[in-house]
């Protein structure tokens, strides 16, 4: 005899669906309703396949939640293993007013490293980076986001240039420059690369430089990135899970 072997979940669910839609047998025998005896109407059998049916698809959707959670855990640990953001800054705001991390405790912050000469990439992403924040602004309940731009530029990059350049793009943003050592400092918390590039003859040059929007959550953690590829839209809908996940670790 071959050994018998339990039926997957999807084979049962088959094999249950071609139960539910068997034709009656003549040999059954009829009741007094003309139906076959011993045999479940047409509308019990919808009604439990039906029933069947909705437990699957609610043990699928149980199944996918519980994949996404563990693929969040794995990125999560990935990132903290990567110390990124652990460190510390001490910079200067487009107002003149020092900064540090510690000030911005307690907030939401999306934060991008560039520079105000920047032809196109930096403009790009920081109207992308405004406008994840007032998309979020405009959603009732949902907490400030604390814009942030920091230098990788800091010879031509002064406080007075940080300010003319920041209003441009959101109120809330601040811009932060500092000496070259303050900078060097705040690119290595973060696993910034920036180089400049050779000066032409007007003494104009490029800064190559990395092209990542960080999410940093309430604690001062790195919580997440965001490349170029990423859309508005799509920023916006993971900053809104982040919230929603959020739990204190020092709570």
């Amino acid at each position: 005899m071959w050994p018998l072997r339990a039926l997957g979940p999807w084979r049962l669910a088959l094999a249950h669906l071609r139960w539910a839609a068997r034709p009656y047998s003549g040999s059954q025998g009829t009741g007094s309703g003309g139906g076959p005896l011993g045999a479940p109407g047409l509308r019990t059998r919808l009604l439990v396949t039906g029933l069947f049916g909705t437990g699957l698809a609610a043990a699928w959707l149980w199944a996918r939640a519980k994949k996404e959670q563990r693929q969040q855990r794995r990125r999560m640990e990935a990132l903290r293993s990567a110390a990124v953001g652990q460190g510390d800054f001490h910079l200067v705001d487009h107002t003149g007013r020092p900064r540090c991390k510690a000030d911005f405790a307690g907030q939401w912050v999306l934060l991008y490293f560039g520079f105000t000469h920047c032809p196109d990439i930096c403009p790009e992403e920081l109207e992308k980076l405004a406008g994840v924040v007032r998309r979020l602004d405009a959603e009732p309940g949902q907490p400030a986001v604390q814009p942030l731009f920091v230098t990788v530029d800091p010879e031509r990059d002064d406080v007075a240039a940080m300010g003319r350049y920041v209003r441009e793009f959101h109120p809330r943003l601040l811009g932060l420059t500092g000496t070259a050592e303050q900078v060097s400092e705040a690119g290595r918390a973060y696993r910034v690369y920036y180089s400049a590039g050779p000066r032409d003859e007007d003494q104009d040059y490029i800064v190559d430089h990395s092209i990542i929007i960080y999410l940093l959550n309430p604690d001062g953690l790195f919580t997440d990135y965001y490349s170029r590829s990423k859309t508005e839209e799509q920023i916006t809908a993971s900053v809104r899970r982040h919230m929603a996940r959020f739990r204190s670790a020092f709570s």
